[in-house]
């Protein structure tokens, strides 16, 4: 995108950009910070709603800006309501953040008309009721955030559909157990931390999570033995599965991860000895605190 002034904005977008933010721009609108232009076209493609430049709601104009590739909404605490339902008509759409908004209801159903979606982040929002089944279909959805929320339920089985490569979850009140499905994904990126998952999620440490760096399960009602677990060892760097009620030891294989500079299993049910070798002894010793009985370095306590 481009915000050259050597581009003057088209005159339907700069009619519409008046409404929607209830002013008249006196200069080329592909200038205005807010606002991204197709070099070729001069039809604007990104647009970013942030900082309350709109209070209360979004008028329904928003809607006619068809040719919107991004669109920003966020740090905007004043805007409330539903998600604005005019965002139903971009459906080129490939960007779609709406964040730290006061936003509250529920996810909306017509977020699934927007299929060329790649990135979605609906977090640090007031949304409540269910996931919805239909996002994890979106055919190009890479990235999805509904984390710092108050979704409820559990993770739909439709999950296992997801495309994507990262999926943010945590700090929501969602319950239940992860479903296998979701074990089949190959995730670079995964966070489920602060919300009330029972069970067993260990299937998220499979042969197939070649990618996987970053899994967050800390926090949770997980309920299983991790002696067995086998960690993928190609990227994985970032291993949060504190705050549960995990049993068992820690896998002698755990020490084969290469890059891990995190790996905090503190506040659970653990024995045994800290396997020897590769990081586990450079984590810090708080990672395996409050355990039942978990020895050796870098814990003083001996075995």
């Amino acid at each position: 995108f481009s915000h050259a002034t050597r581009f003057r904005c088209h005159p339907e977008d700069k009619q519409l950009l008046d409404q929607l933010f209830n002013m008249t721009l006196d200069f080329d609108c592909c200038a205005f910070k807010p606002v991204g232009c197709n070099v070729n076209t001069s039809w604007i493609e990104s647009l970013d709603i942030s900082d309350d430049r709109i209070t209360g709601t979004i008028p329904p104009v928003l809607g006619k800006m068809t040719n919107l590739i991004v669109l920003q909404i966020k740090e905007s605490r004043s805007l409330v309501g539903d998600i604005p339902p005019a965002i139903a008509k971009l459906t080129k759409l490939t960007f779609l953040r709406i964040a730290f908004t006061n936003f509250s209801g529920p996810i909306p159903s017509w977020i699934s008309q927007l299929k060329e979606l790649e990135y979605l982040d609906l977090s640090y929002n007031k949304l409540t009721g269910p996931i919805p089944s239909f996002l994890f279909d979106l055919p190009k959805l890479k990235r999805l955030r509904l984390d710092r929320n108050q979704l409820t339920g559990t993770i739909p089985e439709s999950s296992g559909r997801f495309r994507g490569t990262e999926l943010y979850l945590g700090l929501n009140q969602l319950s239940g157990a992860v479903p296998l499905s979701l074990g089949r994904m190959d995730f670079e990126h995964i966070e489920l931390q602060r919300n009330r998952f029972v069970g067993n999620p260990s299937h998220l440490f499979n042969n197939r999570s070649k990618s996987l760096s970053y899994i967050d399960l800390s926090r949770n009602l997980f309920d299983f033995d991790l002696t067995n677990v086998v960690f993928p060892v190609k990227n994985l760097y970032h291993v949060d599965l504190s705050h549960n009620a995990i049993s068992g030891s820690i896998p002698e294989q755990a020490a084969e991860v290469p890059a891990l500079s995190l790996f905090n299993v503190s506040y659970n049910r653990l024995c045994g000895r800290i396997p020897n070798g590769g990081q586990l002894q450079n984590i810090e010793s708080y990672s395996y605190l409050h355990n039942k009985c978990l020895c050796g370095p870098p814990l003083s306590t001996k075995c």
